[in-house]
């Protein structure tokens, strides 16, 4: 399978696209950082809506990083139960992880204060997911603000994981784009797949923001 997309503006784009159902109500977009905020950008500035990060992480497996047995955020954690880990691998990196959530909140914050979540229509934006599991946790996160409605819209994800992610009670909707049969990882989805920095980021928000007071 080929390139889906060309970037991750590209994503957002047509991510946008999909969802202009939701034109004129009372929205926040959500993305994931880092590789989710071009991607919230482009559905932001779609949908006229202001942009917020979810602060939150994956915890790896010890032995493949890449692949998430779990994920944090600054109050609360969620762990797949088939994954029998060492307790204090987990706790380690709990508290690894929160740290660079809190020095992440401090960056992100420094001007503005996070966009409050109740009675909103809340979009939970990323770039692709491939277990679900950091997904997972910012559903839960965001639920305890009381939200009028949670979608999760992404680019790519396989379709296990959207499966998943419907079957949560706090999901009102999932919005994917494309379910592809040889899923290994996000990247091979797109032409161009870069790490988004801390800076990129941190710039994304404060433009999306100035022009969607």
């Amino acid at each position: 399978m080929g390139h889906l997309y060309e970037n991750r503006n590209d994503a957002g784009k047509q991510l946008g696209e999909q969802l202009k159902e939701f034109l004129g109500q009372d929205i926040v977009v959500l993305a994931i950082p880092r590789g989710g905020l071009p991607v919230g950008a482009e559905v932001a500035r779609f949908l006229k809506a202001p942009l917020d990060v979810a602060l939150t992480k994956k915890i790896g497996h010890p032995y493949h990083r890449e692949y998430a047995v779990g994920a944090v955020s600054l109050d609360s954690v969620v762990l797949s139960e088939t994954e029998t880990i060492p307790r204090v691998y987990i706790e380690e990196e709990i508290s690894r992880i929160r740290e660079t959530l809190r020095k992440r909140q401090d960056q992100y914050y420094k001007k503005r204060k996070p966009v409050p979540l109740v009675d909103k229509v809340v979009i939970v934006v990323d770039d692709g997911i491939a277990t679900g599991n950091t997904l997972l946790a910012t559903v839960q996160l965001v639920s305890k603000q009381h939200p009028a409605k949670i979608i999760v819209a992404i680019p790519v994800a396989p379709l296990q994981a959207v499966h998943m992610l419907e079957a949560l009670p706090q999901v009102d909707e999932v919005i994917c784009l494309a379910t592809p049969m040889n899923f290994r990882a996000v990247g091979q989805f797109y032409l161009h797949f870069y790490q988004v920095s801390d800076e990129e980021a941190i710039r994304i928000l404060e433009e999306v923001n100035a022009t969607n007071p």
